[in-house]
């Protein structure tokens, strides 16, 4: 027995910290033991690595973006996500395996048989059971990611819509995992459709 692995995935501005914070709240109303993380970061080391990978002044290759970002997972996963699975917490996490096969692998076109292969070893087989792909045009979604951009979020247009193709490709390919779900204007109507999702998963 373990606890719930929940994760958020979405494009750039697509609301994933916001309504990931709304839903771990929500679960800490309740009275459950949950916990809230973020990809990358999480940890000391993690966060170090974020700033690398996000700072517009760093021109890293797509294998060497590849291998930060799963580098950072194997940190959080073995110091953070699996002690609170096994201690039956609820962990939500802003990003996961996902992010790296849309963003590096239908984004920037690594192999995708050689991330599977990574990720393998460095999740250990450890699967969310609920994944939520917030869904948003992607142009609506730069402009929400404000002015000052990070190192992804500068990419050209058409990347992004590599990456959010690849998406649905991800939800088409997993159905059971991968729920979309359309963000609304009013963030509280987007939370509740997650939270709808999320009371089902609590009563299986």
């Amino acid at each position: 027995m373990r606890g719930l692995f929940i994760t958020f995935e979405g494009c750039e501005g697509s609301g994933k910290s916001t309504q990931s914070s709304m839903l771990y709240n929500y679960l800490k109303r309740k009275k459950l033991s949950v916990i809230h993380l973020r990809e990358p970061g999480g940890t000391k080391i993690g966060e170090h690595i974020r700033k690398i990978l996000l700072d517009p002044r760093q021109k890293l290759s797509p294998i060497c973006e590849t291998l930060l970002y799963m580098g950072c997972r194997d940190h959080l996963i073995r110091s953070v996500i699996k002690p609170a699975l096994r201690r039956k917490k609820i962990v939500i996490c802003d990003r996961f395996l996902d992010s790296t096969r849309a963003y590096q692998g239908y984004g920037l076109g690594v192999d995708m048989k050689l991330i599977e292969y990574i990720g393998r070893f460095v999740t250990n087989n450890i699967e969310p059971d609920l994944t939520i792909f917030l869904d948003v045009a992607i142009k609506e979604g730069l402009k929400r990611a404000g002015v000052i951009k990070d190192r992804i979020e500068r990419r050209p247009f058409i990347y992004h819509q590599r990456v959010r193709k690849g998406y649905l490709r991800l939800a088409r390919q997993f159905p059971q995992r991968i729920k979309v779900i359309k963000v609304d204007k009013d963030k509280n109507k987007t939370q509740a459709k997650i939270r709808e999702l999320v009371e089902k998963l609590l009563k299986r």
